[in-house]
C-alpha cells in the first residue's frame, strides 16, 4: 500500500501535469471501487478547472472551481497515469511501472482534460475510492475528521507525543501505526523509524524514555523526508521507460530483510520477523531494545 512519502510523490507529480486544466469529460469504465463511485457526482465536475492538489495523510485531495473537492484513497495498487497532448503516457510515482499491456484493462475512470490531455486513474484490486465533498467541510469528512497531525508538521512535537501516551498502554509499534496518533505512517515507515530509534517494536509505551520519544520523532522526519526526497528528484523522468527510479525500498534497513545481518555499526545481530496485530514487523534482534 501507498504510504505517505509515495502518496506525496504522487501529490507533487499531479500537481506539475494537471494543475489549472479544466475538465472536459469524464469516462467511467467500472464504478465498482472499495465504495461505488457515485456517477452523478462525478459529472459535476465536468467543465471546472482543477485549482490545486494536496495531501492528507494517504489521501490525495482535488480542489476544483464550484467549492467542489475530490477526495481519492489509492488502496493497495491504486495508481495515476497522466498522458500528454503527444499521447506519451507518464507514471506519477516511482513505486510501479508503466505497463501499457497490463495496464489498460485496470483502468477504472479516465479524466479528459480540454487540451487533449487525460489523467487515468487504474487500480488492480479495487481497494481505492474517490468521492465527492464540499469545500466548506470537507474536513469533517468521516475519513479526515480524526487523524493526527501530519508527521512533518510543527504539530507533531514531543509535548504532543508526551500527553497522547498518558493512560496508555499499547505497544509503541501499535500507536505509530495509529492514524489518530499521527496520520499517514504505515507498516513499512513504521518499521524503519523504530530501527533508527533503536527501539524494539514490541516495547509498551509506558516505558518508552523522553530521549526515546525525541528519537521518534526525530527519524521520523528524518526517514519520511528522504523518502519523500529520493522519489521527488526524480519526478522528471516519471515516463514509460522501465526501472523504478528514486525508489526508497533501496534504503531499507529491515523491513523484508528477515534473517540478514543488522546494518548497524558494530552490530552482530541479524533481522527477525515477527508479526504483531497480523501485521509483518522486522527488527534486529540485538540493538533494539
Amino acid at each position: 500500500m501507498p504510504e505517505l512519502p509515495e502518496v506525496e510523490v504522487v501529490k507533487r507529480s499531479l500537481i506539475n501535469k494537471t494543475q489549472n486544466l479544466i475538465i472536459k469529460t469524464v469516462k467511467i469504465n467500472d464504478s465498482k471501487l472499495r465504495y461505488r463511485l457515485d456517477k452523478s457526482k462525478l459529472k459535476k465536475i465536468i467543465g471546472l478547472k482543477l485549482l490545486k492538489i494536496t495531501r492528507r495523510s494517504k489521501y490525495l485531495l482535488f480542489f476544483f472551481t464550484k467549492d467542489i473537492v475530490m477526495l481519492v484513497h489509492l488502496g493497495m495498487t491504486g495508481k495515476f497515469f497522466f498522458i500528454d497532448k503527444n499521447k506519451k503516457k507518464f507514471k506519477t510515482s516511482f513505486y510501479y511501472d508503466v505497463e501499457n499491456n497490463k495496464d489498460k484493462k485496470h483502468d477504472r475512470v479516465i479524466f479528459f482534460f480540454s487540451d487533449k490531455q487525460k489523467l487515468i486513474y487504474n487500480d488492480v484490486r479495487k481497494f481505492g475510492f474517490i468521492k465527492f465533498l464540499n469545500k466548506s467541510n470537507f474536513n469533517q469528512s468521516l475519513h479526515l475528521k480524526e487523524l493526527g497531525p501530519e508527521p512533518l508538521s510543527k504539530k507533531f512535537n514531543f509535548a504532543y507525543f508526551k500527553t497522547y501516551l498518558i493512560g496508555k498502554n499499547r505497544s509503541i509499534k501499535d500507536i505509530l501505526m495509529d492514524q489518530k496518533f499521527i496520520s499517514g505512517l504505515g507498516n513499512i515507515y513504521v518499521n524503519e523509524i523504530l530501527f533508527f530509534c533503536k527501539i524494539e517494536p514490541t516495547k509498551k509505551i509506558c516505558n518508552i524514555s523522553t530521549i526515546e520519544i525525541k528519537k521518534i520523532i526525530k527519524y521520523t522526519k528524518k526517514v519520511l523526508s528522504k523518502a519523500i526526497n529520493l522519489g521527488g528528484s526524480s519526478i522528471k523522468d516519471f515516463s514509460s521507460s522501465g526501472g523504478k527510479k528514486g525508489s526508497f525500498q533501496q534504503h531499507f534497513r529491515v523491513y523484508g530483510k528477515k534473517g540478514e545481518d543488522c546494518s548497524s555499526r558494530n552490530c552482530n545481530g541479524s533481522i527477525i520477523k515477527i508479526f504483531l496485530n497480523n501485521r509483518a514487523t522486522f527488527y534486529c534482534s540485538k540493538c533494539q531494545k
